[in-house]
């Protein structure tokens, strides 16, 4: 059932293309003329890179207890509250996390690793849009997901979705490949224990396949090109959507099961918007003629 304010959240790994999908998002909404509210996932962070830092110096046994991905180390509480407070009013208080970057911010006197202060949401959107680490999250004290109208998940397959955190990491944020290394080897449980469940909640889930070789992914080597990768999309509910018109459209696309449709990832942005742009009128729609 849609509310009056609907909720979008696009979920995945540090590194596993969220953004990407954020932007294809924001085209849309530019061209459908939405007004969306957006939040990131980074905000709710329980911790400044600098309080982190103390912590894992005077405590090093919690450093793998700390993740980003870790419950303990996100507000997970005021996420949740987020969404019901927006789900139910169009309403909230969201801040922002500095990353290396966010030059205009840097420039405006902020430092990476620390956040902007609590403020309301923009008066007057249409929708909620959420990318980050926890939008399809449930646990014995959270369920996140049951505020979600629209869950994507971003899932590339596990050696590709290193590769390319750490080169984000290294030529934008000015992490050493050790350093980088190190931190997806101390994340690796609480990957598997909060992360991995959720694209099984997920309404539709996107997972970039390369056709070559990254066996390897900690040796330095350069992001297989959308022409060098596939994309397997699966839909929860296959019976909503219309494949016959998805295999006209987009050249070179085919079934390989009855909920999944895998197209060239050179047809990535193509294949996103045929797919999400309806379901994103679907829910204005609904919430519009209640």
């Amino acid at each position: 059932m849609s509310r009056e304010y609907p909720i979008i959240a696009v979920t995945g790994s540090s590194g596993a293309g969220t953004t990407t999908v954020k932007r294809t998002f924001e085209r849309m909404f530019a061209r459908e003329d939405v007004h969306a509210a957006f939040v990131d996932g980074d905000a709710f962070h329980r911790y400044t890179r600098e309080e982190l830092g103390r912590i894992f110096r005077e405590e090093p046994e919690r450093k793998d207890e700390l993740s980003h991905f870790a419950v303990e180390a996100n507000l997970l509480e005021e996420l949740e509250a987020l969404f019901l407070e927006y789900g139910e009013q169009g309403s909230g208080t969201y801040r922002h996390y500095i990353h290396a970057e966010d030059k205009q911010m840097i420039e405006a006197g902020y430092r990476v690793g620390t956040f902007t202060e609590w403020q309301p949401l923009p008066y007057g959107t249409d929708l909620l849009f959420y990318e980050g680490l926890h939008g399809g999250l449930v646990t014995a004290e959270h369920d996140i997901a049951r505020h979600v109208d629209l869950l994507v998940g971003v899932a590339p397959t596990m050696n590709l979705e290193w590769i390319q955190k750490i080169d984000r990491d290294i030529k934008l944020r000015g992490h050493s490949q050790e350093a980088v290394i190190d931190t997806i080897l101390g994340r690796m449980d609480d990957y598997v224990r909060y992360i991995q469940p959720q694209f099984s909640r997920t309404h539709i889930n996107f997972q970039r396949v390369p056709t070559v070789d990254t066996s390897n992914p900690f040796e330095v080597q350069d992001i297989p090109t959308d022409a060098e990768s596939f994309v397997v999309i699966r839909f929860r509910d296959p019976a909503t959507v219309d494949f016959p018109y998805l295999l006209a459209m987009i050249q070179d696309a085919f079934m390989s099961r009855p909920h999944t449709l895998v197209v060239p990832g050179s047809r990535l942005s193509l294949a996103m918007e045929l797919i999400l742009a309806p379901l994103v009128r679907h829910l204005l729609g609904q919430r519009r003629f209640r």
